[in-house]
C-alpha cells in the first residue's frame, strides 16, 4: 500500500455504486449498511451532495476511502459515511478526507455525525467533540 503522500483527494458526486460498495465492504462499515442491495446504495449517493473520494496516485486510481454527506454548504454538513479501506487504515486517509470536507465546506460550515463505536477515538484524534445529546429514530428496514 502507498504512503498517504500519494493519495488524491476529489468530489465525485458520480461515484460509480460498485465502486462505493467495494470500499464500504472493505472497511468494514458493509456490516452495517446495505450492501446487497445495490439500488439502495445507488440512491444514497445520488441523493448525497457532497460525495468525496481517496484514490490512490498510481494509473488504476484505486479508490481507498469515501465520504459521503449532505449539506445546505451554509451552516451544518452531516457526514453518513466515513469508509477507508482496512490496507489504506492508519495512513491518514480519513483524516484527509475529513480536512477536505472541511476545506470544501468551508470555516462556516460546522461538520456533524454518528459514529460507530470502535471509531470513537479516531474522531476524538482528528480533533472532533463529542456530543451527548443527538437523537436518533431507528429505522425500519
Amino acid at each position: 500500500m502507498a504512503d498517504s503522500s500519494k493519495v488524491l483527494y476529489a468530489s465525485e458526486p458520480s461515484l460509480d455504486v460498485a465502486e462505493f460498495r467495494r470500499v464500504l465492504v472493505e472497511s468494514g462499515l458493509g456490516k452495517v449498511r446495505p450492501v446487497d442491495d445495490e439500488a439502495r446504495l445507488q440512491t444514497m449517493l445520488d441523493n448525497a451532495n457532497l460525495v468525496l473520494t481517496a484514490r490512490l496516485h498510481r494509473p488504476d486510481r484505486q479508490l481507498v476511502g469515501v465520504a459521503r454527506g449532505m449539506t445546505d454548504f451554509s451552516w451544518v454538513c452531516y457526514i453518513s459515511d466515513l469508509a477507508v479501506s482496512k490496507t489504506a487504515q492508519g495512513l491518514g486517509v480519513g483524516k484527509g478526507l475529513m480536512d477536505e470536507a472541511q476545506r470544501v465546506l468551508g470555516p462556516s460550515v460546522a461538520v456533524s455525525l454518528i459514529s460507530m463505536p470502535d471509531a470513537v477515538g479516531f474522531y476524538e484524534r482528528i480533533g472532533m467533540m463529542r456530543m451527548s445529546d443527538a437523537f436518533w429514530f431507528s429505522r425500519k428496514s
